[in-house]
């Protein structure tokens, strides 16, 4: 493979402070949010062997190289409406395991009437988007059959015709994507990003729902098994721009489609501390970046909790994290507590 260039946006300001350096000059316009950057990291090479410098935003605007300006055009561009979701901002999505092994809830919203409570909760408490998963993808997870995923998702489903949010569903499977998606649901949201299943690029095309790509590498039972990369945040990105590529190819319009970094799919927590602190290369391809950390392994490593449910302050810190480096969808289990620390981090910071 030849040399590559990337660019990541750095130096992010907000709010007033951002249209006045975008008005004289100095930052450049963040994907049609509050947000500008005053500079930019560009990369150069290939991963493992990739020279990096800083540049301002007026050096940015005056290269010569074709490919920076490509990538320009993409971070600053606004982002379309995605089933009535803007992405002007940090959105909420709320978590619905309906599952007996999920690392976190696994087992706490089994029967179909507490977890459809449970997504209106969460949608009262400020979540735009639910996502809805039937089957458990942690590590060393095993799979689970159609029959029973649909057995476990559709009747919530049915429960939430009228739930004023959107709707995703977590799921590998074309077949049960279109049925996902027949019955009310909004998005697809894949952690294989369309490889698990051979027809799900078709399924997905045919249904005309967005899409969401996430990153993983391996099989959920071994994805932990000493992953390795040459530079993961470049990798992963590479992954997700050819996983667009394909899905564009498939008939699937790029106005369509969210991509993951997939933090704990394959990755060590020096490989999910690398994602985290460079999120923002991900403007780069020109597409909403979803970040799902809530209560992960990660956030365990860190503070010694090793209680899913016992690391909601280390979660709502890597959101915070994430809406810093303007990431469009934080997916989260605790909605209320991570909805209050992004309202005071917006009053403070955005205005």
């Amino acid at each position: 493979m030849g040399s590559k260039i990337w660019l990541r946006a750095t130096g992010l300001v907000w709010g007033e402070v951002a249209r006045d350096a975008i008005a004289a000059g100095m930052a450049l316009p963040l994907a049609g949010s509050k947000a500008a950057f005053l500079a930019a990291e560009l990369i150069e090479g290939v991963a493992g062997n990739a020279a990096r410098r800083l540049l301002s935003a007026a050096d940015l605007k005056a290269s010569a190289e074709p490919a920076v300006h490509t990538l320009l055009d993409r971070i600053t561009s606004p982002l379309p409406a995605m089933a009535g979701i803007a992405f002007d901002r940090s959105r909420l999505m709320g978590i619905v395991n309906v599952t007996p092994d999920s690392f976190s809830d696994g087992g706490d919203f089994l029967e179909a009437d507490r977890a459809a409570g449970h997504a209106r909760q969460l949608v009262a408490e400020g979540a735009e988007i639910v996502d809805i998963g039937g089957e458990s993808t942690r590590p060393g997870s095993l799979a689970v059959s159609l029959d029973e995923e649909r057995r476990r998702v559709l009747p919530m489903l049915d429960r939430l015709k009228d739930l004023k949010a959107a709707i995703s569903v977590d799921t590998r499977k074309a077949a049960m994507m279109g049925d996902a998606v027949a019955a009310g649901a909004h998005f697809v949201n894949d952690v294989s990003a369309l490889t698990h299943d051979a027809a799900s690029l078709e399924a997905v095309a045919k249904l005309g729902c967005p899409v969401i790509l996430m990153h993983s590498r391996g099989d959920p039972r071994t994805m932990q098994d000493a992953p390795y990369y040459d530079d993961v945040l470049l990798e992963v990105y590479d992954y997700l721009e050819a996983r667009i590529d394909a899905a564009v190819a498939a008939g699937i319009e790029r106005a369509r489609i969210v991509v993951d970094p997939g933090i704990g799919f394959g990755k060590s927590l020096d490989h999910n501390l690398a994602l985290l602190s460079g999120l923002s290369l991900f403007h780069g391809l020109g597409v909403p970046v979803l970040l799902g950390a809530s209560r992960k392994r990660i956030i365990g490593s860190i503070t010694g909790k090793r209680d899913p449910k016992e690391r909601v302050p280390g979660s709502i810190a890597v959101a915070l994290a994430g809406a810093a480096q303007g990431v469009q969808v934080l997916r989260v289990h605790d909605v209320e507590a991570t909805r209050q620390a992004l309202d005071v981090w917006r009053a403070a910071t955005v205005g």
